[in-house]
């Protein structure tokens, strides 16, 4: 188990019991309590967690320990309205890549039913729901499942990807910053995302402004990848905002 499988585990931990103590994640993972303390150092400075005496407890509800359905409802209105901004985005006949998120689960319910695309997706939903509109030629990337959050990953599902093209691809992420660039609760997905912005000719990146300035757990790439960065207006202006606002040439607000 590498470290960040162990951090993964760790949150889903944390998740179902709602604190961890240090000597018993020690014992589990065969490592050093100073290797744990280090982990949980790391894990709190993302804001997935507080330590106290002996151990952590959970800090960080919104979001990473919701399931799918609850993540969808959450923030409802500031994906509908950049979903829409990025429908404008698309045309007939596009090839188009989805990762697996509720904005992009949003944005694909808000396409026209009528426009043909190709669709590349890692999402168990929007594979399953694209199914049933013969206007859609949908691909759904094999490989392990991630039955919670409905989305494939691995090596089986990489080796797919790397033979296909896409016109744009939008990518939801979890975290957006300057200095850690476009971050991801879920180690699972992170070289599929790679692979995706690799692979396509308009990269736009769609996360509502409760991500911006904010480092998830694990890195895709930098803020650079992105040719498009789309979000809603920020509740309230901060540093980090104005940092990405002035160093993303294409940093559009709805």
């Amino acid at each position: 188990m590498d470290i960040f499988e162990r951090k993964q585990k760790i949150l889903e931990i944390l998740n179902r019991e709602g604190k961890v103590r240090v000597n018993e994640l020690s014992a589990l993972f065969d490592i050093s309590d100073v290797t744990i303390r280090m982990d949980l150092a790391d894990l709190e400075a993302k804001g997935m967690l507080s330590r106290v005496h002996g151990g952590a407890v959970s800090s960080y509800k919104t979001y990473y320990n919701m399931d799918m359905q609850q993540r969808l409802s959450a923030n409802q209105p500031q994906k509908q309205a950049i979903a829409r901004k990025i429908v404008d985005m698309i045309d007939d006949n596009d090839t188009i890549m989805l990762n697996a998120g509720t904005t992009t689960l949003t944005l694909f319910r808000m396409l026209p039913p009528k426009i043909n695309l190709c669709i590349v997706t890692n999402s168990i939903a929007i594979a399953l729901e694209a199914g049933s509109n013969p206007n859609f030629n949908v691909v759904l990337l094999g490989g392990f499942t991630n039955a919670k959050h409905q989305f494939t990953y691995g090596d089986d599902a990489i080796t797919q990807l790397e033979k296909y093209h896409a016109d744009k691809l939008i990518l939801s992420v979890d975290g957006i910053s300057l200095d850690n660039g476009l971050t991801t609760f879920y180690s699972q997905e992170v070289e599929l995302a790679r692979m995706m912005l690799s692979r396509a000719a308009t990269k736009i990146i769609a996360a509502d402004s409760t991500k911006l300035g904010r480092t998830a757990f694990a890195k895709i790439s930098d803020v650079s990848a992105a040719d498009y960065i789309i979000t809603n207006q920020h509740p309230s202006t901060t540093e980090d905002v104005e940092l990405l606002k002035s160093n993303v040439q294409n940093f559009i607000t709805v």
